[in-house]
């Protein structure tokens, strides 16, 4: 019989595609929003599965609506991607941040403790939850999160750790760093650039206007990140993942090479804006993938400039 999944945030980016490969492995699928009749599951459409998804609706501020979904299902492994996914609007929006995710997740916890124990649950951390790292961070690296996301995040992970250790729930957590793609809506960095830059090619008069360019990050492609989520339910015990390519590039190299690959040059058309500069922001990013390249034998395979083409492809 085929193994059954359940994504909570089937809607995201990663949602659809983890839905696609899941798919692709012979799984039964099912996925959760809010309001599965009013959702457009516009990224499940684009990548042609919305069909072949089973789609509920779930509130996941209700401990009680979230059992009664788990027991009708009985999913064999459920992947929480849901929550709040962007670090700027975390500060405009701190609390319902909070809630969204690690509000959300203990919820899911306790539903797993209560009732189903023995489903798999994989849980999305972030690199945000480390703050700055100066060298790769690892599983064992601390936490020092500089933004309410990067906080809700954190809190996230040890509530997985905690429930896993004192309840023996197969939780475990992959902890990702920032991954791109086509699916990202425009108020994601990467899509802004790429997006403006293709309307200024095809003739726009506007001017990009972005906040720190001094940033640097781990980029990687989201479609191997969902790859690795599902090896981290496959291993033979519930581990703790750091997710990552372990490069960093800086946001201007970015900027500079998605302008080069269209054949302009970037600085006649972006400004530094200081109004868009966050309250607090990290200066580098880097993840060690070490651990995941060891136990699960996955790797990112697709290198920033590969990644960068794919963003402007896809966008044509």
């Amino acid at each position: 019989m085929s193994k059954k999944a359940l994504i909570l945030g089937v809607s995201g980016q990663d949602g659809a595609y983890l839905a696609k490969l899941l798919l692709e492995n012979g799984y039964e699928v099912h996925g959760a929003s809010r309001d599965h009749i009013a959702s457009s599951f516009e990224n499940l459409t684009k990548l042609g599965i919305r069909e072949r998804i089973i789609a509920h609706s779930l509130q996941l501020d209700s401990v009680e609506c979230i059992r009664k979904l788990f027991s009708e299902l009985d999913p064999d492994e459920i992947y929480n991607l849901a929550g709040q996914s962007s670090v700027s609007i975390s500060f405009e929006r701190p609390l319902e941040t909070f809630q969204s995710i690690a509000g959300a997740t203990i919820n899911i916890l306790e539903a797993l403790r209560l009732d189903n124990p023995s489903i798999k649950l994989f849980n999305a951390g972030s690199g945000e939850m480390f703050g700055e790292t100066l060298v790769p961070a690892t599983e064992k690296t601390p936490a020092n999160p500089k933004s309410p996301y990067g906080v809700a995040k954190a809190d996230a992970f040890q509530q997985v750790k905690c429930y896993r250790e004192s309840y023996g729930i197969f939780a475990a957590t992959g902890i990702l760093f920032s991954h791109e793609s086509t699916l990202r809506p425009e108020r994601f960095v990467t899509q802004k650039i790429v997006r403006a830059a293709i309307r200024i090619a095809n003739g726009s008069k506007e001017r990009l206007k972005l906040g720190n360019l001094n940033i640097y990050r781990d980029w990687g492609w989201a479609p191997e990140y969902v790859e690795a989520m599902w090896r981290i339910l496959q291993y033979e015990k519930p581990e703790d993942f750091v997710i990552a390519t372990g490069e960093t590039h800086s946001l201007r190299e970015f900027v500079e090479h998605v302008f080069q690959s269209i054949g302009f040059n970037a600085w006649d058309h972006v400004d530094s804006d200081p109004g868009l500069l966050r309250p607090s922001d990290i200066a580098k990013s880097v993840g060690s993938p070490k651990k995941a390249a060891l136990l699960l034998g996955w790797h990112a395979r697709i290198a920033f400039e590969e990644m960068n083409k794919k963003l402007i492809l896809e966008c044509l």
